[in-house]
C-alpha cells in the first residue's frame, strides 16, 4: 500500500501541511524540519501523486537539466545526484544536452517548449539567456558567470586550481605548466581559475614560464593531448600540468607516453574532477574532486523553493571540494 503525506508526517513528528510545504519546495522550512521530513519520505518511499499535483498547482512536477554539450567533467555524477535530490522532493528529471552554439535545446526553446516547472542549467552564457527569457525558474550550477536573476550553486573555481597548483608545488615541481585556463579579459582580469594558477605560484615567489599557460577549446582528452604536445616541444620543458579538467589530464598523460616522459617521474600531472575514468588509469590521476552531491541538492533545493516563491531574493551557494593525491602527482623517488 502506498504510503501517504499523513504517513510520513506521523514519521516525521510534524503536520501534514509541513510535509505539503517541504515536499513542494516552499522555503519557509527549519533546516531541521526539513531534514527530518526528507529521511521520512525517503524511508517510506513516499512519492506525491505527480497527475494530483498537476491539476491542483498546474505544475507538472517535471525539471530539466540541461548540460553543455562539451565534456563536463563531473556530468555523469551531477545527473545521477540531481536525479536523486529531485526524486526525494517528488520531482522527476529530463536530461538536455545544449549544443556549440549555445542555443536551447529543442526541448526547450520557445518554439517547442517542454512543460517543466524549472530547469537546472550546467552551462553559462547566452544558453542561460535563452532559457530565463522563458520566465521558467532558472537555477545555474557548476562554473561560468553568474546571472543577477538566478541563483547559483557554483564551483570555486579559483580555489580549486590554487589547491591543485600548490599541491604540485609541495611535491618539489616548479615549472608548472597548465591547460584550460584562459588568458585576461579585456579590463586585464584573469579568469577565476587562470588567478588560482597564478596566485599559487606567486605565493611560493615564482611566475609562470611564459607559453606554459595554454587554453584548451573543449574539456576533451583531444584538447588536452594537443595542449601538452606543444608544451612538451617548447624550449623550457614543464616538470608539472595543472589542468582545468579530468579528461584534458588523461589526454595530457597519454602525451607525455607518447614523447617519451614517465608520469609522475618526469612530468607530474593533476586535473579537477574525479571522473571514474582517473582513478583506474595508469598510473592513476590526481585530481580535486568537487561535491557533486551537494551540487545537486543544493540546486534542486533553491529550485524547488524558486518554484515556490518565484520573487525570492537570489542566492550563491559554493560548494565545497579537496584535492585527491595519486599516482600521477607522487614525488620522484631520488
Amino acid at each position: 500500500m502506498a504510503s501517504t503525506l499523513k504517513d510520513v508526517a506521523r514519521l516525521a513528528g510534524v503536520s501534514v501541511k509541513t510535509v505539503s510545504n517541504v515536499v513542494n519546495g516552499y522555503p519557509h522550512v527549519s533546516t531541521d524540519v526539513r531534514r527530518r521530513v526528507e529521511a521520512a519520505v525517503a524511508q517510506l518511499g513516499y512519492r506525491p501523486n505527480a497527475f494530483a499535483r498537476t491539476l491542483r498547482t498546474g505544475r507538472t512536477g517535471v525539471l530539466a537539466l540541461v548540460l553543455p554539450d562539451a565534456d563536463l567533467p563531473y556530468a555523469d555524477d551531477l545527473t545521477r545526484e540531481v536525479v536523486h535530490a529531485a526524486g526525494r522532493r517528488g520531482y522527476r528529471v529530463v536530461v538536455e544536452r545544449g549544443s556549440d552554439d549555445e542555443r536551447p535545446p529543442s526541448g526547450l526553446d520557445d518554439a517547442r517548449p517542454m512543460p517543466v516547472d524549472g530547469v537546472l542549467v550546467g552551462a553559462p552564457g547566452e544558453l542561460t539567456q535563452a532559457l530565463t527569457g522563458g520566465g521558467r525558474p532558472v537555477v545555474l550550477i557548476g562554473e561560468g558567470a553568474s546571472d543577477q536573476r538566478c541563483d547559483r550553486v557554483r564551483v570555486d573555481v579559483a580555489g580549486a586550481a590554487e589547491d591543485a597548483t600548490a599541491h604540485l608545488l609541495r611535491t618539489g615541481r616548479r615549472r608548472i605548466a597548465a591547460i584550460g585556463g584562459c588568458p585576461p579579459g579585456p579590463a586585464g582580469v584573469p579568469q577565476p581559475g587562470t588567478a588560482g594558477y597564478h596566485r599559487a605560484l606567486r605565493e611560493a615567489g615564482l611566475t609562470p614560464v611564459p607559453g606554459h599557460l595554454l587554453p584548451a577549446r573543449r574539456h576533451r582528452r583531444a584538447d588536452g593531448y594537443r595542449a601538452a604536445r606543444d608544451l612538451f616541444a617548447g624550449p623550457v620543458r614543464p616538470d608539472a600540468i595543472f589542468c582545468f579538467s579530468d579528461p584534458l589530464a588523461i589526454g595530457a598523460m597519454r602525451a607525455a607516453f607518447d614523447v617519451g616522459l614517465r608520469v609522475p617521474a618526469d612530468v607530474a600531472v593533476i586535473g579537477v574532477g574525479d571522473i571514474e575514468e582517473g582513478r583506474y588509469s595508469r598510473p592513476s590521476l590526481s585530481t580535486v574532486a568537487v561535491d557533486t552531491g551537494f551540487l545537486a541538492r543544493e540546486a534542486v533545493a533553491r529550485l524547488t523553493a524558486r518554484i515556490g516563491q518565484p520573487d525570492a531574493a537570489v542566492a550563491e551557494v559554493v560548494a565545497p571540494h579537496i584535492v585527491l593525491p595519486r599516482e600521477s602527482t607522487e614525488v620522484p623517488a631520488r
